[in-house]
């Protein structure tokens, strides 16, 4: 169960560092954006990574979900917590993001496997 888990972070590692070796100014921009969107702020860091969940499930994009999964995870959010965003992002997305729903539950599975 957890080499989902680890083949996710060495793929996106992998690949981040290649991208960022480009030195392309705009990139590396979004990257920092992307990175300051999700510090404390008026919104506090677990509600924005639920946002963040939500959108990108909302939105089928499973390396984005897979990366909200971890970041919640490792922030403290409780299995509860992001059940009840997903149901959220469920309801507005509809039944074409229940495959992604399956595959965040198995990714979460695989966060749980891992401590």
């Amino acid at each position: 169960m957890s080499d989902i888990f680890n083949e996710f972070n060495e793929y996106r590692s992998r690949m981040n560092d290649k991208i960022l070796a480009d030195n392309n100014k705009v990139i590396k921009r979004i990257f920092n954006l992307d990175t300051n969107a999700y510090a404390e702020g008026a919104l506090n860091v677990k509600t924005k990574e639920l946002l963040g969940l939500v959108a990108s499930t909302v939105l089928r994009c499973d390396d984005c979900i897979k990366y909200h999964m971890e970041t919640s995870y490792k922030i403290g959010l409780k299995k509860e917590e992001v059940v009840e965003a997903l149901s959220i992002a469920t309801l507005v997305g509809g039944t074409i993001v229940i495959p992604h729903l399956r595959r965040a539950y198995e990714f979460w599975d695989a966060l749980e496997a891992q401590n």
